[in-house]
């Protein structure tokens, strides 16, 4: 059994603030030991339930969060960037499901770390008109691949998006969000074992949802008009109104249009993500 993880930060147990989850911030090191830990928690119990080949895809941002050395010999690990996939690269159908650790809810919840995809710079996102961020998209990208996605780990607002997409996929809240950039945690040891457990019995009951319209239609409102303007320039992108474009397409080939808009708007804006 072959088990994907695309696995974020600022979901990870006993993280709240910018400080924790990017590389100038005076916790991130700590942050880094902490993100391992719950991907080996994930992979603990991918192992319980049979799994005999475990990829781990660093899915934050630079994507050199975590270490080798730190993670399960069992695991192999995707580090490093550009990634034409980004959160999902290297996901093929081969995959019998995909476990989401460390994931956060979209922009404008009030969820920990709460954004979607690059900070302020993205303030709104839906797929064929429903709200979405990361954990959809990411969702119904595995699914139009033929997997599907079988635990998310993440803060009680994360895990309450996974459930509004799909119901069938198992949570584990590692924290509860009290605003933005602060919640009630979990215990680290009680957490982890949470994971462990959840991964071992959900990929046992995993079941591939319904695949999304084809073509689908992804819509995004940047902050920026600039940004909604330059896309502009790339065949098949259409706006809305000055600061909304979308796109039509078959998926994953819009998941990976929509990296190259990301880095569009990258080379555009110098906003920090969490400011």
């Amino acid at each position: 059994m072959r088990i994907y993880l695309s696995v974020d930060m600022e979901g990870i147990t006993g993280l709240v603030d910018a400080d924790d989850v990017q590389p100038d911030g005076r916790d991130y090191e700590r942050g880094r030991r902490m993100m391992a830990e719950d991907v080996n928690a994930a992979v603990r119990g991918a192992l319980t339930a049979g799994a005999t080949h475990i990829t781990v895809n660093d899915a934050h941002g630079p994507m050199r969060n975590l270490l080798p050395e730190a993670l399960h010999p069992a695991a192999r690990l995707v580090r490093g960037k550009p990634k034409n996939m980004g959160m999902l690269h290297g996901l093929t159908g081969a995959y019998e499901a995909v476990v989401c650790v460390g994931y956060h809810s979209r922009a404008g919840a009030l969820g920990v770390l709460s954004h979607s995809f690059m900070g302020h710079e993205i303030e709104d996102m839906w797929l064929d008109g429903r709200p979405v961020g990361e954990i959809g998209l990411a969702h119904a990208t595995a699914a139009a691949l033929g997997v599907p996605v079988a635990v998310l780990t993440g803060d009680d607002r994360a895990c309450e998006e996974m459930t509004e997409w799909d119901p069938s996929v198992s949570t584990v809240a590692v924290k509860y969000a009290h605003d933005r950039f602060a919640a009630e945690l979990r215990p680290a040891d009680e957490a982890r074992k949470a994971i462990e457990e959840a991964v071992s019995t959900g990929l046992a009951g995993s079941r591939l949802p319904a695949a999304n319209p084809d073509p689908a239609v992804l819509t995004v409102r940047w902050q920026s008009a600039s940004v909604a303007s330059a896309l502009q320039g790339i065949p098949g992108v259409t706006a809305k109104d000055s600061r909304t474009v979308q796109a039509q397409g078959a998926l994953p080939g819009l998941y990976r249009q929509f990296g190259v808009w990301m880095r569009v708007a990258a080379s555009m804006t110098n906003q920090q993500p969490y400011c």
